[in-house]
C-alpha cells in the first residue's frame, strides 16, 4: 500500500514539475523574483526601507541562485518519491541507482520539454543540477530510513 501512495505522489509531483516547466520565460522569471523579494524581506536587514529600485535590483541579483535551488529541491523531492516506489523492505544500491536514473531521465525529458516553451531553453547544466538534487533526495531518504530502522531494531 505504501508503494502505491508513493507512486501516486510521484506522478502528482511530476505533474507539478511539468507545470513549472511549461511556464513561459517571463512568467517563470516573475515567479523567481517574487520568491527573491520574499527571501530578501526575511533575511536582508532594512530591506523594507530600501527604495523600490534597490529592492528590485537585490531580488534580481538572487533570482538565478533561487531558480537553481528550486531546481535541486524539486528533484530532491522527486528522488525521494521515486526511491519510495522502487524500494523494497531491504534497501539496496541497485534500488538507489534505479531511483537516481529515473530522476535523471525525467530531468532530461523536462529540459527537452522546456526547449519548446517560449523564451525557455534546454541546458545540460540544469539536468546536472536536477540530477544532483535527486541524488541528494535519495541519499537523505536512505540515511533517514537506515537511522529509523536501527532505532526500531529492524536492522
Amino acid at each position: 500500500m505504501q508503494r502505491k501512495i508513493y507512486f501516486v505522489l510521484m506522478l502528482l509531483w511530476m505533474g507539478v514539475i511539468f507545470g513549472f516547466s511549461a511556464q513561459p520565460a517571463a512568467e517563470s522569471t516573475q515567479t523567481s523574483l517574487r520568491v527573491g523579494r520574499l527571501v530578501c524581506g526575511i533575511f536582508v536587514k532594512d530591506y523594507e526601507e530600501m527604495s523600490a529600485a534597490e529592492q528590485t535590483a537585490l531580488a534580481e541579483n538572487i533570482e538565478f541562485p533561487i531558480r537553481k535551488a528550486a531546481h535541486a529541491s524539486e528533484y530532491a523531492l522527486l528522488g525521494i518519491l521515486v526511491f519510495g516506489v522502487v524500494r523494497k523492505k531491504e534497501m539496496t544500491k541497485r534500488q538507489m541507482l534505479c531511483a537516481i536514473l529515473v530522476t535523471a531521465f525525467y530531468a532530461a525529458s523536462d529540459e527537452l520539454h522546456q526547449f519548446f516553451v517560449p523564451g525557455r531553453s534546454c541546458q545540460l547544466r540544469d539536468v546536472l543540477i536536477d540530477t544532483a538534487g535527486g541524488v541528494a533526495g535519495v541519499g537523505i531518504q536512505y540515511i533517514l530510513l537506515k537511522h529509523f530502522r536501527k532505532m526500531e531494531g529492524i536492522e
